[in-house]
């Protein structure tokens, strides 16, 4: 799902919305939840997941044009922990798809009528 496919939806679901006040929304929340990040704060959405800044430290690497060794420097990143009931949902859908197909796969192809 890209951002416009959520700011469609949203506006969709919520008709008393303009497709321009959902879009100020979703950009609103997101460029909220970005300045958070940069602050070093952590983000939990209960029954979503939780983000939050993970360090990287320094670390030697190679250029893969020249070989050369390179030197790496520290960098923070964000991170996303899907919470328990995402995780369910997701482990639910999957599950059930791969269900459909072990059955499909495990019935035996059809016998061909004698004498065709």
């Amino acid at each position: 799902m890209t951002r416009s496919d959520l700011v469609v939806q949203l506006a969709e679901r919520f008709g008393q919305l303009t497709h321009r006040d959902t879009e100020f929304a979703v950009k609103t929340i997101l460029d909220a939840m970005a300045s958070a990040l940069a602050r070093g704060h952590r983000i939990e959405i209960r029954g979503f997941g939780s983000f939050s800044i993970n360090r990287r430290p320094p670390r030697v690497g190679r250029n893969p044009r020249s070989g050369e060794q390179v030197v790496i420097s520290e960098k923070l990143v964000p991170h996303f922990k899907p919470g328990k009931a995402l995780r369910e949902a997701v482990d639910a859908r999957v599950g059930a798809k791969r269900g459909e197909a072990a059955e499909a796969a495990a019935e035996p192809p059809p016998r061909a009528a004698a004498g065709d």
